[in-house]
C-alpha cells in the first residue's frame, strides 16, 4: 500500500499534467490568435484571359504545381484536353495546356466535381487525384470516377494519364456539389462519397421543371478501388440531404460540416462524425452529432498545420456572406472549432454581391469576386490570395497524408442571387508558384475556330457546335471526325454531317480512294467522260417451232396454171 508521501507526490504530478496540458492548449489558442494576425491578401492579375476561370472549376496540385481543370464549355483545339497549367509569379496568372498520354481516357471538362487526393500507401510522396461527378457542358450530369495522375512535367510540357475506373454494385447515382474524401483503416484505404444534388427523376421532368434538381438520398457510399466495388450505407443520423457542404478527413474519421439544404432551404448548423472500419470482413459504419458545428455553405477549408485547418468565406444566408474565419483542430479522435481574426477585407470584397474561392493548400485560399464590382477592368472576374499564416512558415513545409475535401458550387444560370451555386470553388493544395519561364496560353491568340479547324461549318446542314457537340464515333476524342471531299482543291467536312457510318468511316481511311461530300458527288459524276462500253453481240433467238416451207408448184397447180393462160 503507498505511504502517504507517495500518494501525495502522485497527486502533484497529475495536477501538473493537468496544468500542462492547460498550458499547451492556451498556448495553442493564442499562437491561433497570433497567426491570424498574419493574414494577408493580395490581388492577383491576369496576363492572360480569365475568362475561363468560370463557376464550377477546379484546381489539382502535383508536386507544388497548380493545373486548373473544368472550364465552361468544349475545349478548344489550342488545349484539347481542357486541362491548364496556372502559373502564378509575381502576382501575375498565366496559363498553359496540358496535354495527355496516349493510354488515357476522354475526359469531359466536369465543372462542380468531387475531387480529392489518393495516394496508395501513407508511406508513398506521390499521390493521384480522383474526380467524381460534375456536369458537362451540355447539362448532363456525370456518374463516372477518373483517375488523375502526372506522367512527366519538364518546363516546356506536361503529361497526365486519366483513366476511367469502372464500378460495380451500388454506384451512386450522377450528381454534382458533393464530397469525396479517402480514409484508413487496418492498412486498407477506401474512398467515401456524401450529399449532392442530382436532377429529379426522368419520369417526373417536364419541359417547364427539366432541369430542376432535388437533394440525393443522405446515403454514404464506401468505393473500394481495389476490387472495383461500392457498398451504400444509410445511417439513421443523417435524415436530411446535403450539398457544398465541407469535410474533413483524417486516418478512419471524416467530419462534416455545414451545407444547404434544398428540402428545408437552411443551412444546418449541425457537425457529424463519420468513422470507418476496415476489418477483414464487411466494413463498419458509425455516425454520431457533435456540438459546436457552424450554419455555413461553400466554404473554403486549407490546412496549416499537421492538424490545423482554417475555414474561409463561404455563406450564412441566403443573402449574406460569411465575412468570419474560424481554426479547426483535429486531435486525439476529436475536433474543435474556434473563432479566429479576419484579415482585413478590401471594400470590394465587403460590398460584391457574391464572391468564391477555393483551396490553394498550405495556409493559402484563392478568392474571387464578379469584375462587374470593378467597371475600369473588362475582364470576367477578379482573384485575391489569401494567406492565412506568416510567409516564413511556408517555405519548408510539406502537406501531409491528410485529405480536405469540400464540394463544388452551382451554376450561376440556375438558381436565384445568393444562392450557394452562385460560387465555385477549387479543390487543390499548392503554395508554391516558383517555376521555370514557359509559354503561356492566351485564349485571344487562339483562331477563329468557328470559320477554321475543326469547328467550321462544313455544309448547308452541319450542325457541329463547339460548345454542345459530343463525341459521336468510338474514334473521336476531343474533336470531331473529319474526312477530306476531293472536289476542286479540297476541303474538310464532318463525317458525322455527311451521314457516314463509323464502318465506312473506317473504311475510307484505309482505302486508298477519293470522296466527295453530299454536296460534290453528283457534281463530280457529271464532269466525268463516259467510259467506252462494249456492246454485246446478240445472239438470235431460236424459234420454238419450225415452220415447214409450203410447196406452191405442185404438179396438179401447174397444169392449172398452164390451161389458164392458154
Amino acid at each position: 500500500m503507498p505511504s502517504v508521501k507517495e500518494r501525495s507526490k502522485c497527486a502533484f504530478d497529475h495536477l501538473s499534467s493537468l496544468q500542462e496540458q492547460n498550458l499547451a492548449s492556451s498556448n495553442r489558442y493564442q499562437n491561433m490568435a497570433q497567426s491570424a494576425d498574419a493574414m494577408s491578401l493580395q490581388m492577383v492579375s491576369a496576363v492572360s484571359n480569365s475568362s475561363l476561370l468560370q463557376p464550377g472549376c477546379s484546381l489539382l496540385n502535383f508536386d507544388g504545381h497548380v493545373f486548373f481543370f473544368g472550364q465552361k464549355g468544349w475545349p478548344k483545339r489550342s488545349c484539347p484536353t481542357g486541362v491548364f497549367f496556372l502559373d502564378i509569379k509575381q502576382n501575375e496568372l498565366k496559363m498553359k495546356p496540358v496535354f495527355f498520354s496516349k493510354d488515357s481516357c476522354y475526359l469531359p471538362p466536369l465543372r462542380y466535381p468531387a475531387i480529392c487526393t489518393f495516394r496508395g500507401n501513407e508511406e508513398s510522396d506521390k499521390h493521384q487525384y480522383i474526380i467524381h461527378g460534375g456536369k458537362t457542358p451540355n447539362n448532363d450530369l456525370s456518374d463516372k470516377i477518373y483517375i488523375m495522375s502526372l506522367v512527366s512535367k519538364t518546363s516546356k510540357k506536361t503529361i497526365f494519364q486519366c483513366v476511367e475506373k469502372d464500378l460495380g454494385g451500388d454506384v451512386p447515382e450522377a450528381r454534382y456539389g458533393h464530397t469525396i474524401n479517402v480514409v484508413h483503416s487496418r492498412g486498407k484505404s477506401m474512398s467515401v462519397i456524401f450529399g449532392g444534388r442530382s436532377y429529379i427523376p426522368l419520369a417526373q421532368r417536364t419541359t417547364e421543371k427539366w432541369n430542376s434538381v432535388v437533394d440525393c438520398l443522405p446515403s454514404v457510399f464506401l468505393v473500394d478501388f481495389e476490387f472495383g466495388c461500392c457498398t451504400s450505407y444509410i445511417l439513421p443520423e443523417l435524415q436530411d440531404g446535403l450539398s457544398f457542404h465541407v469535410s474533413v478527413a483524417r486516418n478512419d474519421t471524416i467530419y462534416i460540416l455545414g451545407g444547404h439544404s434544398l428540402q428545408n432551404n437552411t443551412r444546418s448548423p449541425s457537425l457529424y462524425k463519420l468513422k470507418v472500419d476496415l476489418p477483414l470482413g464487411s466494413p463498419a459504419l458509425t455516425c454520431s452529432v457533435l456540438p459546436g458545428g457552424i450554419s455555413v455553405s461553400s466554404a473554403i477549408v486549407t490546412q496549416t498545420s499537421d492538424t490545423e485547418f482554417v475555414l474561409v468565406g463561404g455563406y450564412q444566408s441566403d443573402s449574406q456572406k460569411r465575412l468570419v474565419c474560424n481554426t479547426i483542430v483535429l486531435e486525439d479522435d476529436k475536433i474543435e472549432i474556434v473563432e479566429r481574426a479576419s484579415p482585413d477585407w478590401t471594400p470590394d470584397i465587403k460590398h460584391c454581391r457574391m464572391w468564391f474561392g477555393c483551396d490553394m493548400g498550405k495556409g493559402s485560399v484563392l478568392l474571387g469576386i464578379p469584375g462587374a464590382n470593378k467597371q475600369l477592368i473588362s475582364d470576367a472576374n477578379y482573384f485575391y490570395i489569401l494567406r492565412c499564416k506568416g510567409a516564413e512558415e511556408d517555405e519548408e513545409e510539406e502537406l501531409t497524408a491528410q485529405i480536405c475535401s469540400q464540394a463544388s458550387t452551382e451554376d450561376q444560370g440556375d438558381s436565384t442571387p445568393f444562392e450557394d451555386s452562385e460560387e465555385f470553388c477549387f479543390s487543390a493544395e499548392a503554395s508554391s508558384f516558383d517555376v521555370d519561364d514557359i509559354d503561356t496560353y492566351n485564349e485571344d491568340d487562339e483562331e477563329d475556330e468557328s470559320e477554321t479547324g475543326y469547328w467550321i461549318t462544313c455544309c448547308a446542314s452541319c450542325n457541329i457546335d463547339i460548345n454542345t457537340w459530343v463525341p459521336f464515333y468510338s474514334t473521336e476524342l476531343n474533336k470531331p471526325a473529319m474526312i477530306l471531299c476531293s472536289h476542286g482543291a479540297g476541303h474538310w467536312v464532318h463525317a458525322q454531317c455527311m451521314d457516314l457510318s463509323e464502318s465506312m468511316l473506317l473504311h475510307l481511311s484505309e482505302a486508298n480512294i477519293k470522296y466527295f461530300c453530299n454536296e460534290h458527288v453528283d457534281l463530280n459524276k457529271g464532269l466525268q467522260t463516259p467510259k467506252k462500253v462494249m456492246h454485246l453481240k446478240k445472239q438470235p433467238m431460236k424459234p420454238l417451232r419450225k415452220k415447214k416451207t409450203m410447196n406452191l408448184t405442185t404438179p396438179v397447180k401447174k397444169s392449172f396454171l398452164r390451161r389458164l393462160f392458154e
